[in-house]
């Protein structure tokens, strides 16, 4: 029943994608973000009342869908009201902010009952409710609905009145009646539907088979497995404090070094992580790791290997943070973002959300088989599997284009006319 109950919610986030397929087209992005408000309330409701199994899986699942819709939104509504320079940065900004959020409701779960601490839940999706009343919607958005009033509007508000936001309205206007109809299961045997559709979805695919899911829910087992002298209360806010600090640094580099390098970076540190563990999983065994019956004989021989089990404690938490850290700072929140910069807009509301179903779906499975596989063959055996993974994270991210300071729409020119014209583009409007 704990599994089921720390699982059903990837469930209910892999629905809230599925369901974000056909509400960010029509509902738009913000009134979708608004809109998960009403599962999210409902499903707190459900679990601080609970009298039952049931009511707290409801109130999972719930919990859940809101987040699918949220994480399908989000990203694509950044995206489009972003300046170029910025949209990096802002980008990172969801992953900065559910770390954050995840530290605030660890300290409050230090002092709050359970049940408080799902109406205390319940405060910051009032909150967003209440603050984005007072946004605009996307201005891409608004022209594909034929609202070009608002869409000025929208966007004289986010670029400030002082800016040539004319020359940018008309970009998009160009570039939105281009795709004025729907996609259709034709158009998208068309490369600029199909490529950055593989991209988005592999790329979602992929950063779920690094293992980051599995290492988070199951971060006290591996601790426990490899002998790490850590108390359990630790174990979230250490991990939080080294996302938040890694997805910081993500945010502020990314507009700078530009996404290809941080994902090199990021695969190449989770991968390292991930081949540590297996090995040190592996071998380490073999050698005197439980010594403390020698330690207490008081032998020389048995006090040396007291030190040495001590110290290679030490290694695979090390080599957990630094795991986190590479995921945080590049596959983490980047994914995210070049999900809602390469796909076009008329696929865009459609595709994020299937990004979020294939990601959580691929997420539940790994969070369920981890532990099968474990018993079957080993704790290493996983962590190799995840370090294969992350060598083919390095290639992909080798084929990627590069999005940094191009605009949405110059992007979209990249998949429809090929690399040549896309850089050709974006020096004449440097």
């Amino acid at each position: 029943m704990a599994s089921w109950f720390g699982s059903v919610f990837t469930l209910g986030v892999a629905a809230g994608g599925l369901g974000t397929m056909y509400f960010n087209d029509r509902l738009g992005r913000k009134s979708s973000i608004m809109f998960s408000a009403v599962p999210s309330v409902i499903g707190y409701l459900f679990l601080a009342s609970a009298q039952e199994l049931w009511m707290l899986m409801v109130g999972r699942l719930l919990t859940g869908f809101a987040g699918g819709v949220t994480s399908a939104s989000i990203p694509v509504y950044i995206s489009e009201i972003s300046h170029p320079l910025v949209r990096g940065a802002l980008g990172s900004c969801p992953q900065i902010m559910a770390v954050l959020g995840a530290l605030c409701l660890y300290a409050l779960g230090l002092l709050l009952p359970w049940r408080w601490l799902a109406v205390a839940g319940e405060v910051p999706v009032l909150f967003m409710v209440l603050l984005l009343s007072f946004m605009p919607d996307s201005p891409r958005f608004l022209i594909s609905k034929g609202k070009e009033a608002e869409s000025v509007s929208a966007l004289k508000w986010l670029r400030g009145e002082d800016v040539d936001y004319w020359w940018e309205y008309d970009q998009i206007r160009d570039s939105v009646n281009k795709q004025s109809n729907p996609i259709s299961w034709a158009e998208i045997r068309q490369p600029y539907i199909f490529k950055p559709l593989g991209i988005t979805l592999l790329m979602r695919f992929l950063q779920q088979l690094s293992g980051v899911t599995p290492v988070l829910v199951y971060l006290q087992l591996i601790f426990d497995s490899t002998e790490v002298i850590l108390a359990p209360q630790f174990d979230a806010v250490i991990v939080g404090a080294v996302r938040l600090a890694s997805v910081a640094v993500a945010a502020f580099t990314m507009d700078r070094a530009g996404r290809k390098l941080l994902l090199y970076i990021s695969a190449g540190v989770m991968l390292a992580s991930n081949l540590t563990l297996g090995f040190y999983i592996h071998y380490i065994p073999l050698l005197p790791h439980n010594s403390s019956a020698a330690v207490g004989n008081g032998t020389q021989e048995g006090q040396v290997a007291g030190l040495m089990s001590n110290g290679l404690t030490v290694i695979p938490l090390i080599a957990t943070m630094f795991f986190i850290i590479g995921y945080a700072m590049g596959w983490g929140p980047i994914t995210w973002l070049l999900m809602a910069e390469v796909l076009p807009l008329k696929a865009r509301g459609v595709v994020s959300g299937l990004c979020v179903l294939v990601s959580w779906l691929t997420a539940f499975a790994l969070t369920k088989v981890f532990l099968l596989v474990k018993e079957t063959y080993g704790l290493e055996v996983p962590f190799f599997f995840f370090s294969v993974i992350c060598v083919i994270n390095l290639i992909f991210a080798y084929l990627l284009p590069e999005t940094k300071g191009r605009s949405l729409e110059r992007i979209e020119a990249y998949f429809q006319t090929g690399r040549k014209s896309f850089l050709e583009s974006f020096r004449q409007h440097k």
